[in-house]
């Protein structure tokens, strides 16, 4: 009964605000604040149809493969990292020099490098979205057990059987808590990436109808801005309970006893 109460609260709550705005903008004449079913209209007309290609799949793409690079190298130069003293002491300093510096000031040095293509926005999006993973996989890798390691040479697990059954699984809260910072900042750079300089994508689009007042077509960019980023955040945690349920099980366990 309560996961029902908590569940109608959670669509309730959007779906309320949603009748609330629609009613305080209906029969607006403010041009900044026109009313949502001319924003939704516009939202139809732009995104579902006439961008969908040229800008919603690659603002969709970029996003995709600069976060999945940068997940892949930051568990694995984590691992490497974490489980190599040496390194950690070389590579510390640059790292936390590196992720001082916020990631939106990062684009301008790539348009320098790379221009205004798809290969400087993937680009900017994985080193933004490479330091919350790879932190949180030090980290984790860093608080495993030291008893839980020793079991695995006693068994004189191969390696690969260490990383992969052990190690892994140990860190995966973390990992997971770093990836899902990741992607917010993934996202984040992305739009940032394709508000400069001539290009395709939402952000573009969504800064071009600003400049020329065009004022629904810049709301519904937000919307579908505020979409994407819902789904994706809803994508992500589905994934994290699957992966991740045998540590979820346990932590329910462990209220309930």
């Amino acid at each position: 009964m309560k996961r029902i109460i908590l569940w109608i609260l959670g669509a309730g709550t959007p779906a309320a605000l949603f009748a609330a705005w629609w009613i305080a903008s209906a029969g607006s004449t403010d041009t900044f604040f026109p009313p949502l079913a001319d924003i939704l209209d516009r939202f139809r007309a732009l995104w579902l149809f006439d961008h969908f290609g040229s800008d919603v799949l690659v603002s969709l793409r970029n996003l995709a493969v600069g976060y999945i690079l940068a997940g892949v190298a930051a568990v694995l130069v984590g691992f490497v990292t974490a489980l190599a003293s040496p390194i950690r002491w070389a590579i510390d300093p640059v790292i936390h020099f590196l992720r001082g510096i916020p990631p939106v000031a990062l684009v301008p040095i790539f348009i320098s490098l790379m221009g205004f293509g798809p290969e400087m926005r993937i680009t900017s999006i994985a080193l933004a979205a490479f330091f919350p993973t790879f932190i949180a996989t030090v980290d984790g890798l860093r608080a495993v057990d030291r008893g839980l390691i020793d079991v695995t040479r006693v068994y004189r697990l191969r390696p690969g059987e260490r990383v992969f059954s052990v190690l892994l699984p140990a860190a995966g809260p973390q990992i997971f808590s770093g990836l899902q910072v990741s992607l917010q900042t993934a996202f984040v750079v992305m739009i940032a990436s394709e508000m400069l300089g001539p290009s395709q994508g939402i952000g573009a689009m969504t800064l071009l109808a600003q400049q020329s007042f065009m004022i629904p077509d810049m709301w519904s960019g937000i919307l579908l801005l505020g979409v994407i980023g819902f789904a994706a955040n809803l994508i992500f945690d589905l994934v994290r309970r699957k992966v991740l349920a045998w540590y979820i099980g346990s932590r329910r366990l462990a209220r309930t006893s």
